[in-house]
């Protein structure tokens, strides 16, 4: 459950979500399997496997996971059976088959193959950090970071969620850390990095397992090239690369933090429950402290996050730090 990737999204005040609405809404909302003629499938699901409840909360945190299933049907195999049934057409009948006819052909095809095609699945997860204001969603990529927020929309719209903009731009900052050979705060410079030339078809460089304090980083720097992408670690507990869109790709959580949520306990509820929220914590230290060195969010994203709202225990005994649920167990 330890996140790999970061997209995170700025939640203005009015999209602070209630866990109660947010709970019933994605209730309202589960994932059903792709049947038919459908070509995907999306809905949501519990978070982890022991409970049941499309959400889990834990100290001002929502985690939420999404579902997807696609039918996976290669333009090859509906090519080869409209080739085979067009041989047939005009093996029997002695004609040619046009081309409005074979449109026909392949539409009728594709519906007879489509509910025996092989099913992909994945699902992505995420959690609305309410004290601090931001969703964090485990993806590196846009589109399935943004499949999510769209689903979140269609259960509260209108959930004004939005991609943050910092006073500096991630590549400008990099490039100035790689040039000053050191970064700012509680970062530390890896040991990976991409330098591109801003120029139209301009040279990229990729670097790994290298000195990033080194002159040849700098000259590189000097020629011209920006850094779109820079291993950083922070407070010697997470590993990760920052890119120039402001996602966080290859995070691992070392050895440290392992061990302090491997001891809360051998059951499985309770290792969920540690290492979500020092995960939680964790990450929300890092983007804070992240978007500061970025010179913080622009005016109009600077709006104070609410505190973080009551939850109603279930019957099931509970501590009050720690997950918690509404109405259900949650996930």
């Amino acid at each position: 459950m330890w996140f790999r990737q970061l997209s995170f999204y700025r939640l203005s005040g009015e999209s602070l979500v209630d866990a109660d609405k947010l709970l019933q809404a994605l209730e309202k909302r589960p994932f059903q399997p792709c049947m038919g003629l459908d070509w995907f499938s999306e809905g949501w699901v519990p978070p982890a496997g022991h409970l049941e409840a499309p959400v889990y909360a834990a100290r001002g945190s929502l985690m939420v996971s999404m579902r997807r299933e696609d039918k996976v049907l290669p333009a090859s195999v509906i090519r080869d059976f409209v080739e085979m049934k067009v041989q047939e057409i005009e093996d029997k009948e002695l004609r040619k088959v046009g081309r409005k006819e074979k449109l026909a052909l392949k539409e009728q095809i594709t519906d007879d193959l489509l509910p025996r095609a092989f099913v992909r699945s994945g699902r992505t997860s995420a959690y609305l950090d309410i004290a601090r204001g931001w969703l964090m969603v485990d993806s590196g990529s846009s589109s399935k970071a943004e499949a999510l927020v769209s689903k979140l929309r269609e259960a509260l719209p209108p959930f004004p969620a939005a991609l943050p903009r910092t006073q500096i731009a991630p590549h400008t900052a990099m490039t100035d850390w790689l040039a000053a050979g050191e970064a700012p705060g509680g970062f530390e410079l890896d040991a990976d990095c991409e330098l591109k030339d801003g120029s139209e078809n301009g040279a990229v460089v990729r670097c790994s397992r290298i000195d990033l304090t080194s002159d040849e980083i700098r000259q590189h720097i000097a020629t011209g090239k920006q850094a779109t992408k820079l291993g950083l670690i922070w407070n010697e507990k997470i590993r990760f690369q920052l890119t120039d869109t402001l996602q966080l790709k290859r995070i691992q959580f070392l050895d440290m933090l392992q061990d302090e949520a491997s001891q809360a306990g051998d059951d499985r509820e309770s290792l969920f429950e540690a290492t979500f929220i020092l995960m939680s914590e964790e990450l929300g230290e890092l983007v804070e402290a992240l978007v500061e060195a970025l010179g913080g969010v622009e005016d109009s994203q600077a709006q104070p996050a609410a505190p973080a709202p009551t939850q109603t225990q279930a019957p099931q005994s509970a501590s009050s730090d720690a997950g918690s649920a509404v109405d259900v167990p949650w996930d």
